[in-house]
């Protein structure tokens, strides 16, 4: 398989572990509703993911993201050639000396490659992500995505028709589509959904005959790969004999086209003389239609409807935001992807289009999907990310909310302490998940047993009253099985004879909390 290279790619391609581990701050006057399980994060999309594992890790069914096309004309903070003085400070940390020396492209690609990793991350194994990206970096973002994914997970580029006509102003070709770039974490357990079939593919079916199983279309006997053994004679009930056409053949055998005849599945015309056509039975259809590459602006929106509903939703304001996809979109994403208690995150929320489009899904279909959103800009989360969900719920009476987070500081601080601010849940989430992979279900912490898995119990002594210590009183409150035990604490009072004896295993706070 080929490989991408570019200037700066052996700095990022671990960066993704580097990244501070930030804690989570709930901003309840941004918020709606109490206790939703929507999230709105505020700031750089890189920490946010990072923060989001030890709560989501391979947990996100559908990811849909809308990243800076690099068009070299961008108005936001991930700006025209990348540009902006966060990327450039980031990109002169990471990178290092290099970074002046990158061209618009490697500044692109350094920014997208840890972020896609987390991504995966985050994706479930019967999940999907979907890129949505123009011709700037088309042949880049495939390149990414096979060597983060496995080009073995790659299912298709979706041709998306974001205008409806073309702009005459243009000085080669009018570009009227865009792409959606779509990989699964694991193309065997990727399951699509069909699309709901429209009302004229059913209308086609009718019942001239009144036959009993319902409606039905005809389709036509003859085919043109031609096969000996299906060239042969057909005998209408009328007694009018019917061969193929020159240079075709029947598309079953005699054989099959008797069976199909004894059950009344052979049509010849209301005069019972006509040429042979198949029935095929509506009741026998499948549920919905297989979707294509090529999705039309009827079907999936475009970028003009999409600016007059984001002005609709702000009562006529304009110039919220540039570019912001239609829900019909996110939506036609959704009803492929996800089913109606999936989990979808949306990491360049942008305007907010992915909220509102689960939203209207969810009223649509009964369904409970929850959205993660993040967004980086401080103006937009609050002012066009987080107003538009929150005016979307309002307008038309969602039930449900969501959560406005900040990030808040690191997990351990600059001298690799851990924050005076981390909670014991927030410490708890974070052990245990970087002890097994798995996110930890609040409900399992018993005090100071934080969760099990593959025969280890797990425990955490963490802003005790008093000083946090593994000692012989601590003992008492260990489960009596033959279970290991991992001991977290800032001290151990008990002598590592006795623990290795009893198959106890100490580790220090701060020093051997792990870093994701």
């Amino acid at each position: 398989m080929p490989t991408l290279n570019w200037i700066g790619k052996e700095q990022v391609v671990n960066h993704d572990k580097e990244v501070p581990f930030r804690l989570f701050k709930k901003v309840k006057s941004a918020s709606v509703g109490e206790n939703s399980q929507n999230l709105i994060i505020h700031g750089d999309n890189l920490e946010a993911l990072k923060a989001l594992m030890p709560y989501y890790y391979g947990k996100i069914k559908c990811i849909y993201i809308d990243p800076p096309y690099n068009t070299g004309n961008e108005g936001w903070v991930y700006n025209d050639k990348v540009n902006s003085p966060k990327i450039r400070k980031w990109l002169g940390k990471v990178v290092g000396g290099e970074a002046e020396d990158l061209c618009r492209h490697d500044k692109w690609l350094c920014m997208m490659y840890p972020r896609l990793k987390l991504l995966k991350d985050l994706l479930s194994e019967d999940g999907a992500i979907f890129v949505s990206i123009d011709d700037n970096e088309i042949i880049n973002m495939n390149y990414l995505l096979q060597e983060i994914f496995g080009d073995e997970n790659f299912i298709a580029n979706i041709i998306w028709q974001k205008k409806y006509a073309a702009s005459n102003d243009n000085k080669y070709l009018s570009s009227v589509h865009e792409y959606l770039v779509l990989f699964a974490k694991n193309k065997e357990h990727w399951i699509p959904n069909l699309f709901e079939r429209p009302a004229e593919l059913d209308a086609k079916y009718k019942n001239p005959d009144n036959d009993s199983r319902g409606p039905w279309y005809s389709t036509n006997l003859s085919v043109k790969t031609f096969t000996q053994k299906n060239y042969y004679e057909i005998i209408s009930p009328k007694g009018k004999k019917f061969l193929p056409p020159p240079s075709r053949c029947w598309v079953v055998s005699k054989e099959k086209y008797q069976e199909l005849l004894k059950d009344n599945r052979v049509w010849f015309g209301k005069d019972g003389n006509s040429r042979p056509y198949e029935k095929k039975f509506l009741t026998e259809v499948q549920k919905g239609i297989v979707p294509t590459t090529l999705w039309l602006h009827q079907d999936a929106g475009h970028n003009i409807g999409a600016k007059s509903a984001l002005r609709e939703i702000f009562e006529g304001q304009t110039d919220l935001f540039d570019t912001p996809k239609p829900v019909k979109l996110i939506k036609r994403v959704l009803q492929l992807a996800t089913n109606k208690n999936d989990l979808i995150l949306d990491s360049f929320a942008g305007s907010g289009t992915t909220g509102q489009a689960v939203l209207e899904l969810n009223k649509e279909d009964g369904g409970k999907r929850q959205f993660i959103l993040v967004e980086l800009e401080d103006k937009v989360a609050k002012e066009i990310t987080a107003e538009r969900v929150k005016r979307t719920i309002s307008k038309h009476k969602y039930q449900d909310g969501f959560e406005f987070c900040e990030l808040d500081k690191p997990l351990f601080n600059s001298e690799g302490q851990i924050d005076e601010d981390c909670s014991f849940e927030q410490l708890a989430q974070y052990v245990f998940f970087t002890e097994t992979k798995i996110n930890l279900d609040r409900k399992q912490i018993q005090e100071n047993l934080i969760g099990e898995n593959n025969d280890i119990e797990y425990y955490l002594l963490y802003k005790e009253k008093g000083v946090n210590v593994f000692n012989r009183e601590f003992l008492k409150k260990l489960k009596r099985n033959s279970a290991k035990k991992v001991v977290y604490a800032d001290k151990c009072l008990i002598d590592e004879d006795f623990l290795k004896k009893h198959n106890i295993e100490f580790k220090q706070i701060p020093y051997e909390v792990r870093v994701y």
